[in-house]
């Protein structure tokens, strides 16, 4: 049988890229870990860390070990929240990956009454853009992730995806604010515009698009915060983009209008709900997935139109 402590050991250095940083986070003496993994490494007789001068890195065979390790301590921490459920104890937590965009939504209504429904599961929420909550999902720190316009990968499963577009996102006022046919990206590419940062799934989007259009989108403002560019909005000074559900209490409040882009790719804009495709979700996670399908507007309709 393999050791754990060892396949733990393993993972850890594997995760910090050097014997030294896996010892500080774990409170261990690095020769510890050293005689663990050699040991681990003369029993089954293959290499699992090659060394060089910035630390070490997996071999194939580490990297399977470990991926196995994983397997084996998500499968066990599945079965246990079973059995806890069986015996009518549903406690643990859920960690998810959430793009600021997603927040009212999740917000709004489904968190709350899961909470009051599941007292026992603790939520931990973390904000990221699609790329940095894709790798989270990946590197196991997140059980889900809700993605808007995300890449496809193999290591991710969806479990829910809807149709979502990229609008343009303009002030009431706004000269375009009337418009009853879509725009195309030409015919606003002289008014002031904000974009998010590049890891964001919106912006890689527009960024593709406007490639395709070869045309050069010059944004007046850079940022990592959907708030901010509501309030960029909302304040007169330009227009950007967004799905409508993002912006919905702003659309209620009269403060910004919603247009629909000339551009298959960003009316074909999805956002989803993914766990890594080898992690089995405990009764927590599979509980809160379920609530969050049901309770988001995001994952309830495609493409709803909160005007029509």
């Amino acid at each position: 049988m393999l050791n754990q402590r060892a396949l733990a050991y393993l993972s850890e250095v594997i995760r910090r890229g050097s014997l030294r940083g896996a010892a500080t986070h774990l409170h261990v003496d690095v020769s510890a870990i050293s005689r663990r993994i050699k040991l681990l490494e003369e029993t089954l007789d293959v290499a699992l860390l090659e060394r060089h001068a910035g630390g070490v890195k997996p071999t194939e065979a580490g990297r399977l070990l470990v991926d196995h390790h994983h397997a084996q301590r998500g499968a066990e921490d599945a079965v246990i929240s079973r059995l806890r459920a069986l015996q009518q104890l549903v406690s643990g937590q859920v960690r998810i990956a959430v793009g600021e965009g997603f927040i009212a939504d999740l917000i709004d209504a489904p968190l709350q009454t899961f909470m009051t429904a599941y007292p026992g599961i603790d939520i931990a929420v973390e904000m990221a853009g699609v790329n940095e909550a894709m790798a989270l999902v990946k590197a196991r720190e997140v059980d889900l992730a809700l993605l808007y316009a995300p890449p496809i990968d193999p290591q991710l499963h969806c479990h829910v995806e809807t149709r979502q577009p990229l609008d343009l996102i303009v002030p009431t006022g706004h000269p375009l604010a009337g418009r009853t046919t879509p725009v195309s990206l030409h015919e606003f590419a002289d008014w002031p515009l904000a974009l998010m940062d590049n890891p964001f799934g919106m912006r890689q989007m527009v960024n593709a698009v406007a490639h395709q259009e070869r045309l050069h989108l010059h944004a007046r403002l850079h940022t990592n915060s959907v708030a901010v560019l509501k309030n960029f909005v909302r304040s007169g000074i330009g227009v950007t983009f967004m799905p409508e559900l993002t912006v919905a209490e702003e659309i209620q409040q009269g403060d910004i209008a919603v247009l629909p882009l000339a551009h298959r790719v960003l009316n074909g804009a999805r956002a989803q709900i993914v766990s890594r495709v080898d992690r089995e979700l405990t009764v927590a996670g599979r509980t809160c997935l379920d609530h969050l399908r049901h309770g988001m507007r995001f994952f309830q309709d495609d493409a709803p139109r909160l005007l029509s």
